[in-house]
């Protein structure tokens, strides 16, 4: 497993902008974000591959930004336009298949303890 840890959260209002970094231990294929409020399931945002891959959850698409460097094995997620509905806590994964995907948690095995975005109107 990769051991990832998480940065870059805080307090911002609304229209404001974060940049979450996420270190890890190796280059898995594939790296994502998701994001969980209390007492819902995780919620995947956008997944990058190895060779710098996208995909977007429709609700994020044009407003986050995934990226990664694959020199510095770190995991990047810039955020702009944030809205209250944004708050959550933020997680990086990391998964050593192939499958690649925003929509299930399933295919990742490696998980950051996560970094709280609060957006206030």
């Amino acid at each position: 497993q990769v051991q990832l840890v998480e940065s870059g959260g805080g307090s911002v209002q609304a229209g404001g902008s974060l940049r979450l970094s996420c270190a890890a231990t190796a280059s898995p294929y594939c790296m994502a974000w998701f994001r969980q409020v209390p007492g819902k399931e995780r919620e995947g945002l956008a997944t990058i591959t190895r060779s710098g891959t996208t995909n977007y959850r429709d609700s994020v698409k044009g407003r986050f930004t995934i990226s990664r460097d694959n020199s510095k094995n770190t995991l990047y997620l810039e955020m702009n336009s944030l809205k209250p509905e944004d708050t959550a806590m933020y997680y990086c994964a990391a998964g050593q298949g192939r499958r690649c995907v925003w929509q299930t948690p399933a295919p990742y095995d490696s998980w950051g303890e996560g970094t709280q975005v609060t957006v206030s109107s």
